[in-house]
């Protein structure tokens, strides 16, 4: 998990063309205790759940690159996330959003997860995933905290890498009764000769 172990050291890091965003107490905290945390156990969510959360964080970040405004991206974070300004969070996405990135066809395609979301040893959600789409696909990794008994935006990283190689293209199938374009056309029927 290198993307998650670059999110402990620093805050605000920039990967590839997402970020990911911890609080302070969390990036400076000793080695030692890093490497003393229990192991992380499965998250007790079920699917539908973790689909609003993705698509939700995802749609909120689409939101903000297409019109400059972070302040709902910050203001949907838990209270560690909002140490960033809805400024900070601009500069973090610039060129996210100075390439016009366009996630909004996560709204219909379903993510697939590369890691089921865990409960960390600091009490953090952590989840990654994909959503499949050409000519890219959309990569993500997510970290909520609980606030208030609901699940909130922590950190998150989202960057654009090339979709699995594609089968070729089906021709269409022709309409119902007609002919396939390379069928021979019918013989005449013949007739019976006159007596």
């Amino acid at each position: 998990m290198r993307a998650f172990a670059l999110w402990r050291g620093a805050i605000g890091t920039l990967l590839l063309a997402g970020l990911f965003v911890a609080t302070p107490a969390l990036a400076q905290r000793p080695a030692q205790a890093q490497q003393a945390a229990q192991p992380p156990k499965p998250a007790n969510i079920d699917r539908n759940g973790v689909i609003i959360l993705v698509r939700s964080a995802l749609l909120a970040l689409d939101h903000a690159n297409k019109t400059g405004n972070y302040t709902v991206l910050r203001d949907l974070g838990a209270p560690g996330f909002q140490v960033n300004s809805a400024a900070k969070l601009a500069e973090i996405f610039a060129k996210q959003r100075n390439d016009k990135l366009d996630l909004s066809g996560i709204a219909v395609i379903e993510p697939q997860l590369s890691l089921l979301p865990q409960i960390e040893s600091n009490g953090l959600m952590h989840m990654a995933g994909f959503f499949p789409s050409v000519p890219s696909q959309v990569n993500f990794e997510l970290m909520y905290a609980p606030v208030d008994g609901q699940w909130r935006l922590f950190g998150i990283s989202v960057s654009i890498g090339q979709a699995a190689p594609a089968a070729p293209e089906a021709q269409a199938a022709p309409p119902a009764g007609a002919a396939p374009a390379a069928a021979a056309k019918p013989a005449a029927p013949k007739q019976a000769p006159k007596q």
